[in-house]
């Protein structure tokens, strides 16, 4: 009976490991410094702590500046890292007993564009293209021009936009991922003007069965 009972106590404490394990704080103290040098691990620490006190979370960066956690939940992270980047992670199941953590790194200077990369929760990264198959294309952003439109001056903004670029952001509330079209912020004035009314502003990817697919697209 008691050999009985402590093997339940160890497994129920394993499982309660993993579980914790598994948590946004855990693994976010656990992040190897090369992932994210800016912030040490005392800096990490201190942001779960201060957070969890009701008290602002921002540290000092190993840069001199000031970084602010500004979210904390048990699967989502959201950190100002400088007054032009931002960085979340947010842990996702791939079953019942396998999570992974989706990490988005920002930069606005002064358009802003987004990497999102996969890792297990011992920070092994993972080949992402396995969980976002699909990375929205300039295409899925510009809508062609219809008949009543002004063809040639469609064609001279269009050529304009000649790169992709797009903020990402991950759900604090659900498994959803949201890439904003920003290459017109660094478009000439006139020609973000001209280009705007055929932009498909937000383009979302809903989190199904491992991996994120896209859901929807609005103007």
């Amino acid at each position: 009976m008691i050999r009985k009972l402590s093997a339940f106590l160890f497994l129920a404490f394993i499982g309660w490991g993993c579980l914790q394990a598994q948590e946004a704080k855990t693994c976010f103290k656990n992040m190897p410094d090369s992932i994210c040098p800016l912030l040490s691990a005392v800096n990490r620490a201190d942001f779960i702590d201060f957070l969890e006190s009701k008290m602002k979370a921002e540290v000092t960066n190993s840069l001199g500046g000031k970084s602010e956690m500004t979210k904390l939940s048990p699967d989502y992270i959201r950190v100002k890292m400088t007054p032009q980047s931002s960085w979340q992670m947010k842990l996702l199941p791939v079953n019942d007993s396998t999570k992974v953590i989706c990490v988005v790194a920002t930069v606005c200077a002064p358009a802003c564009d987004s990497h999102v990369k996969f890792y297990n929760t011992d920070w092994k990264e993972l080949i992402a293209s396995s969980y976002l198959p699909a990375l929205p294309v300039l295409d899925d952003f510009i809508a062609e021009a219809s008949d009543t439109v002004d063809v040639y001056e469609y064609q001279d903004a269009r050529r304009q936009a000649d790169m992709l670029l797009m903020k990402a952001d991950l759900s604090a509330e659900d498994a959803t991922l949201t890439f904003t079209f920003t290459t017109t912020d660094y478009m000439g004035k006139e020609a973000a003007e001209k280009l705007k009314p055929f932009v498909r502003r937000f383009i979302v990817y809903t989190w199904n069965q491992g991996k994120f697919e896209k859901s929807s697209t609005s103007l």
